[in-house]
């Protein structure tokens, strides 16, 4: 070989190292019951403490909470279970059940119980579902059980995002890993805007296939739980509880009064604006 040419093959060699993805690092999962993915460093990032409200707080969405609970819970105790898309109107406790459906799971273990049997939740956002791949490559080889969660899951165009979420969901050859599953949030039922569905209905050569195209990403979520603006009973029953939890001595009266005004203002009654509202009372330091 030409001497000459090995410098020049070194920066070569070194430009396709430096090109080439990193690849996941495990590290010991024992310490952490919580990790957001990191895929631009290949690892997982643990959460010391999760921002969660506590699953007795949540108010009006008892069904929702009943089919989240038990689905979560048989996939803890290693049995069957169903990715699950919790879809619906925003500020209803869609994110806020996941967390603290998760919380739940594992409070409910015996003390002694050792940390590889403890359920993990692991967050992915959602322009990062390309790398959904490496990650479960990652969770594959793991002895613990994984709830993966994308928050706010929605597209605006059928990307890469788009493919590689619904060739997960359907675990190709690989098959999805036994031990993960799938928590994912939205607005919308069907996950794209309305308006593209019918626009691709209106200029694909087959329409209907072109709907159901659009569509079947969703239909490979098995568990769907919708959630819905919530009436001003239920709303009087969330600032009530969120007032307990606080430790707020107030008249009834007087906080439903303000909590009606706080929610004129914002044009919304949910979970949502009654916690802001509670947020907002304990700063004024004024509950009496």
């Amino acid at each position: 070989m030409d001497q000459s040419l090995l410098p020049m093959l070194t920066r070569i060699a070194e430009a396709l190292e430096r090109l080439s993805p990193t690849p996941p690092v495990v590290h010991s999962m024992d310490h952490a019951d919580a990790f957001v993915w990191a895929p631009r460093d290949g690892r997982l990032e643990p959460v010391a403490l999760v921002s969660r409200v506590a699953l007795h707080l949540l108010k009006g969405i008892d069904r929702q909470r009943r089919l989240l609970v038990d689905n979560t819970e048989r996939f803890a105790a290693g049995l069957p279970a169903n990715n699950a898309m919790l879809w619906g109107a925003r500020g209803t406790g869609k994110s806020s059940l996941v967390k603290a459906v998760h919380e739940a799971a594992n409070a409910g273990l015996p003390d002694d119980t050792p940390p590889a049997r403890r359920l993990v939740l692991v967050e992915i956002q959602r322009d990062d579902l390309t790398s959904l791949p490496a990650l479960l490559d990652l969770l594959r080889t793991q002895d613990r059980r994984f709830l993966l969660f994308c928050d706010d899951l929605s597209f605006e165009r059928e990307d890469a995002d788009y493919k590689a979420l619904k060739s997960v969901l359907d675990g190709g050859i690989r098959g999805r890993p036994a031990n993960v599953l799938f928590y994912a949030t939205s607005n919308r039922r069907h996950l794209m805007p309305r308006d593209m569905i019918e626009n691709e209905q209106a200029t694909a050569i087959n329409p209907s296939e072109a709907a159901e195209e659009k569509i079947s990403l969703s239909d490979r979520f098995g568990l769907w739980i919708g959630f819905h603006n919530v009436d001003q009973p239920t709303y009087f029953a969330m600032v009530d509880g969120y007032a307990a939890d606080r430790g707020l001595a107030i008249d009834p009266e007087r906080l439903h009064a303000e909590a009606n005004a706080w929610s004129v203002g914002r044009g919304a009654r949910s979970g949502r604006v009654a916690w802001q509202f509670i947020e907002d009372l304990t700063g004024r330091g004024d509950p009496a």
